[in-house]
């Protein structure tokens, strides 16, 4: 089985090294388009646009192999955040989380192309984060450390930002950017085991 990252995340890199998956990177770089107003709806789609534009491209290459998608947004009280666009859009974004709890969605699309087909299938991981308090002090110091800035909800939890996270309920890799627990699980429904192969 061959299988690509449809990602240029270094987060979801690590994670599925960690999981032991041998994998090639061709990252998505078309425009996403959100076309659903849910957190799981969002991210389950975007993951599906992201993975669906790669296997576009591959259509004339060897199989089997399996494209994988996958999005990650915060969500706070129904408002959906994703990456901040700046230094005001990243401190506004501090300010709705600190203090209290969000939920964090990711949604992992798998694109398996085989001799008799294509198969997709789509899942999403929910984790709940509780963050303490931040003064206004401490949310400019991290907001010029510049890393809020390419990450769902403004804060890298695997980053500085773990000294304000008190609790989480759910998967922590979730947060960071794919559920590695979640993806074996759905690929083993899929009658796929990565670790029958190596």
């Amino acid at each position: 089985m061959n299988y690509i990252l449809a990602s240029a995340s270094p987060r979801r890199k690590e994670i599925l090294e960690q999981m032991g998956l041998k994998f090639e990177i061709i990252p998505a770089k078309g425009e996403e388009v959100i076309r659903f107003t849910g957190p799981e709806e969002i991210v389950m789609d975007l993951s599906k646009q992201k993975a669906g534009e790669i296997a576009g491209k591959r259509e004339q290459e060897a199989v089997p192999e399996l494209i994988i998608g996958a999005d990650t947004v915060v969500a706070k009280d129904g408002v959906i955040l994703g990456k901040p666009k700046d230094e005001a859009d990243a401190y506004r974004m501090l300010s709705m989380l600190q203090g209290s709890s969000h939920k964090v969605y990711t949604g992992v699309t798998f694109i398996l192309r085989e001799e008799a087909g294509i198969r997709v299938h789509s899942f999403f991981e929910e984790t709940e984060v509780l963050m303490y308090p931040m003064s206004e002090e401490e949310r400019r110091w991290y907001i010029a450390t510049k890393e809020p800035f390419d990450k769902a909800g403004g804060y890298g939890i695997q980053g500085r930002c773990a000294v304000f996270i008190k609790e989480i309920r759910g998967d922590y890799q979730n947060v960071v950017g794919l559920p590695a627990a979640g993806i074996y699980q759905e690929l083993k429904k899929l009658g796929i085991d990565i670790y029958a192969e190596s």
